[in-house]
Order: structure tokens, then C-alpha cells, then sequence
């Protein structure tokens, strides 16, 4: 665990202390801890908050289309007799 305190210089310790506290009361049955789980779930904590979706007066013309036929149409046409292997 001296991984998880080389941690606390750049995190802060009461960072650490909140996200070693998450990861033992998530603990795996098996009772085995990371030093990577702690690291995911300060990095989890530290993420920036998403931005609210925000009012605008844009309006769409054309409503997308799921149209799958249109890269058959881009192909070349020598290529439309043959099967295309994909490895």
C-alpha cells in the first residue's frame, strides 16, 4: 500500500482517504484490494462534473436517416459482383 501513499502528494491525502474508504466497502468477496482499483476510483473522483445540456434555437431541416444501403452505393462498381473478406 505504499503505492497508494505515494499517491497523497499529488491527490491529497483526504482524496486518498475517501477513495481507499470507497474501495474497502465495494471489496471483492475475496477480500483482495488494488492499488489500481484505488487509483480508477480517485480518478473517478476527480473527474470534471458533465456541463448542463443548454435551450438553443437550432432546429434540423432533415431528420437523420439510418440509411445502410449507402455504403454499397459508395463502393466502386467492379467490386459489387465480389465478396468483400474482412480478416
Amino acid at each position: 500500500m505504499a503505492q497508494v501513499l505515494a499517491v497523497v502528494p499529488q491527490a491529497g491525502l483526504e482524496t486518498v482517504l475517501v477513495a481507499v474508504e470507497l474501495v474497502l466497502e465495494g471489496m471483492a468477496p475475496s477480500g483482495s484490494i488494488s492499488v489500481e482499483h484505488v487509483r480508477n476510483v480517485l480518478a473517478r473522483l476527480n473527474n470534471p462534473v458533465t456541463p448542463m445540456q443548454t435551450e438553443t434555437a437550432l432546429q434540423l431541416t432533415l431528420a437523420p436517416k439510418a440509411d445502410t444501403a449507402r455504403h454499397d452505393r459508395l463502393r466502386p462498381t467492379h467490386l459489387d459482383d465480389q465478396e468483400v473478406r474482412h480478416a
